[in-house]
């Protein structure tokens, strides 16, 4: 009779050492050391040189040009600073320290049949983003390292990585999370959580209000925006919207991807021809103006098999229309 426990041990075992054996095996074969056809490693290597040389041009690289006239004269340039370097390096640590990303790829792949890949995250504290730097956050908002003002609240603030970056120019910081992993995050921080159907409806406005790479996740995003409009102090409050391009909304429930309910569609092919169509053709359309945009990388920590990841983000500063 104990031979059954003692056999379901021994699968249990061998089946563990096999997953993290693959594992090791794609890992090896992801760096590129096993890629066997002369024209393909070469193609790889090539693409590894080119990101590691020029994704510091190429993260921040706008043609004016492509921008519409009206939004030629509001883009701010931005490049590699030294809190994105920080972060980077930070991430490749990360992904070199061996056990602990065998971990985490055996805990996501055990509860992703459960769980969304967010709350995976925040209960394993892993998947840190990084939108902007301090500086790159004033240079936007046009104010200098002394500048405060009472109120900040960041929509789908997640761990509050990029909370931090802003809080610190606030008396009061509030948020919002639907993830109860990325909530109990934010409690450590003693930042003030809000509901999502209640941080428009609190008696008070806010001073800057962030909606970073929510607006593609988010069900009824026009909605959303129009709440932001009237949630704002009048005149002086400001937006700070990151939106990842080419834009492609989709939304996660229960693990699955499905289509919002408002569903945007962004028209152009080039990151220049999006921000200039979201300007016009979104933004303008619920009463919103925008003051400034520039092109930024949006990183978020790597694991086992890459560094970091990166999506191409347009930030913009947008203003209630007078």
């Amino acid at each position: 009779m104990s031979s059954h426990p003692q056999m379901r041990t021994l699968v249990f075992g061998a089946w563990v050492v096999f997953y993290i054996s693959l594992l090791l095996v794609m890992r090896r074969m992801w760096t590129g050391k096993y890629v066997r056809s002369p024209l393909a490693r070469a193609l790889f290597v090539n693409m590894v040189s080119e990101s590691e040389s020029s994704y510091d041009q190429e993260w921040y690289r706008c043609c004016p040009d492509l921008l519409g006239e009206s939004m030629r004269p509001l883009f701010v340039q931005s490049q590699l600073d030294p809190d994105t370097r920080a972060f980077l390096k930070r991430s490749e640590e990360k992904s070199g320290w061996l056990f602990t990303q065998l971990y985490h790829s055996f805990f996501s792949t055990v509860f992703s049949p459960i769980m969304s890949r967010t709350s995976i995250n925040g209960f394993l504290g892993r998947g840190s983003m990084f939108v902007f730097s301090g500086d790159q956050f004033r240079r936007l908002l046009g104010v200098g390292p002394d500048w405060r003002a009472d109120r900040l609240l960041d929509l789908g603030a997640g761990d509050g990585g990029v909370t931090d970056v802003m809080g610190s120019h606030f008396r009061d910081i509030y948020a919002t999370e639907v993830s109860t992993p990325m909530k109990w995050q934010l409690q450590k921080k003693s930042y003030k959580l809000l509901e999502i159907d209640e941080w428009q409806k609190t008696g008070f406005q806010y001073d800057v209000i962030s909606c970073l790479n929510l607006l593609d996740r988010c069900d009824q995003p026009l909605d959303l925006l129009r709440d932001i409009k009237l949630s704002l102090v009048p005149g002086s409050g400001r937006v700070i919207l990151a939106a990842v391009l080419p834009f492609q909304p989709y939304i996660e429930i229960g693990g699955r991807w499905e289509r919002p309910k408002q569903h945007l569609k962004i028209k152009g092919k080039t990151w220049e021809e999006q921000v200039t169509n979201l300007s016009s053709e979104v933004f303008a359309k619920v009463g919103l103006e925008v003051e400034a945009v520039t092109r930024l990388p949006y990183l978020c920590e790597g694991d086992m098999y890459k560094d970091y990841y990166v999506l191409d983000d347009a930030v913009f500063v947008l203003k209630a229309q007078d």
